[in-house]
């Protein structure tokens, strides 16, 4: 058994899933961001590690801008009780313009957030191939008449 109760952690992770779609409809990241500890960590395989709430925030406008309204529907989730972790699977979805069957241009990502109490995660850890998934996604979309809102402003540390 975990440090938190069952509960606790699936009542954050609503929490969670409603801040990011809310950030998702608004464009405003920073609502997202506020649901990590003043000291969390946060592993991003294609951007690099962050430490604290500032800097995931600071990250997640930035990275967020040039497609703001991004969604990030799950296929599944997973609570490990054992270390306050909640494991799953979302796609990255850009908006429209969608691909010519109507699906949305999408790649998947596999994350793992650990509850860190008082409602807030105390770490992030997103895991995907950002040198195979994201740009061939990108460049699709684009192509298929996709724009961004705004150029992008953080670059990939990993390709």
């Amino acid at each position: 058994m975990g440090r938190y109760r069952r509960q606790e952690i699936l009542e954050a992770f609503d929490r969670y899933k409603e801040a990011r779609d809310q950030a998702s409809k608004t464009g405003d990241w920073s609502i997202w961001a506020a649901l990590f500890r003043e000291d969390a960590d946060y592993v991003e395989h294609a951007y690099g590690d962050l430490k604290g709430r500032a800097a995931i925030e600071k990250w997640i406008v930035e990275v967020m801008a040039p497609f703001p309204t991004m969604t990030f529907p799950q296929d599944w989730w997973v609570l490990d009780e054992e270390s306050d972790a909640v494991v799953f699977c979302c796609q990255n979805t850009f908006p429209e313009p969608f691909q010519e069957d109507g699906t949305p241009f999408a790649f998947p990502n596999w994350t793992r957030i650990v509850y860190g109490g008082d409602g807030l995660w105390a770490s992030e850890e997103d895991i995907y191939n950002p040198a195979r998934d994201a740009p061939k996604v990108f460049k699709a979309w684009l192509k298929a008449g996709g724009k961004l809102e705004s150029p992008e402003q953080v670059g990939m540390e990993h390709r």
